[in-house]
């Protein structure tokens, strides 16, 4: 294993370390070290964005912290659920007195914390609801969508439902976004290669190099297909024909698309998918509105990528518009 660490049981501190020393008028601490929120937190009135989950992601969870984003995040070990505790320190850290929405991926460790986390909140009375994504359909059939995945959708889901609570408005409206986000987004990716979790120190699964895997998961949880790895347009049909088909996306919508990274992935490669991509949705009517193309939900280095198409009307439209800044994110 070649990484540039130190003692890898210290890989999560010490990252977090050098993130608050680098964007100190971004980010400071709750009252947990792995719980770390805006620095103008709390922001009175404003409903508080609350995220979390494991480290190895970045830009997902933290990289999404600040304005007109999320408020707060709960960090875990790499691929590991952050604590009920740190995700408390973060409720209590952001709590404007209009509630706090917790939004995060659809994995049984997460929720099964975030709901403790809850119910220690609502003790203190802080109302606190849940919005959980799940948005890659290779993780289950349509018909059973509240088992699948929250991946790479979960960009548009900060970036959206974090211009409404920038509002003011009160945890009703934004609920009522959330769940439009959530029911409008698609995302499906393809693996080439594993990654390595530093305090594991072998990669988390093996592959041929002459191999690809449709639907690997962002913690390389199995994929629908294993076979030969072929050429990028191929790919992405694969990708697109999955995606487009599972709302279905139709003639006339408006989309924003994102290509994603896992993390070793360059962006030269990610354009000539996005390329691709542009070009069916041309020819099935859809029209592109924003799109994204780079590294927005990773899994640390692993040789990737993942497509997101999320419906658009005109009120997802203005709030994706809006404007929004954070260490790892900005849009004027």
């Amino acid at each position: 294993m070649k990484k540039f660490i130190n003692d890898p049981l210290n890989f999560v501190d010490e990252m977090l370390e050098g993130i608050l020393m680098a964007y100190p008028n971004h980010l400071k601490r709750a009252s947990d070290p792995r719980a770390l929120v805006r620095a103008d937190s709390p922001i009175r009135g404003k409903v508080g964005i609350a995220t979390g989950g494991g480290s190895g992601h970045l830009p997902v969870f933290m990289g999404y912290v600040g304005r007109g984003l999320a408020d707060g995040v709960s960090i875990g070990n790499v691929f590991s659920s952050p604590s009920s505790d740190q995700m408390f320190a973060v409720t209590r850290a952001i709590n404007g007195g209009s509630g706090v929405l917790y939004l995060f991926g659809n994995y049984q460790g997460d929720i099964m914390n975030f709901e403790m986390a809850r119910e220690m909140a609502e003790m203190e009375g802080i109302q606190v609801e849940m919005a959980i994504m799940a948005d890659d359909v290779a993780s289950a059939p349509r018909e059973k969508s509240s088992k699948r995945r929250g991946v790479a959708g979960l960009f548009y889901a900060y970036k959206i439902i974090g211009a409404k609570a920038e509002e003011n408005v009160n945890l009703e409206e934004v609920i009522r976004v959330a769940k439009k986000v959530m029911d409008n987004t698609r995302t499906m990716g393809v693996a080439l290669s594993p990654c390595t979790i530093p305090a594991v120190g072998k990669p988390t699964f093996t592959i041929g190099d002459d191999e690809m895997e449709i639907g690997m998961g962002i913690h390389g949880e199995p994929g629908v297909k294993r076979g030969r790895l072929e050429a990028s347009d191929r790919i992405t049909e694969t990708l697109m024909e999955q995606i487009l088909n599972d709302l279905p996306f139709k003639s006339g919508d408006s989309v924003s698309i994102l290509v994603n990274s896992l993390g070793a992935t360059p962006k030269e490669e990610l354009f000539i998918i996005f390329r691709k991509a542009w070009q069916l949705l041309m020819d099935s009517g859809i029209n592109v509105y924003r799109p994204y193309i780079g590294e927005y939900a990773t899994s640390l280095e692993m040789v990737g990528c993942s497509i997101t198409l999320i419906k658009l009307d005109e009120e997802i439209k203005k709030l994706l518009d809006a404007p929004a800044e954070s260490p790892f994110f900005l849009q004027k």
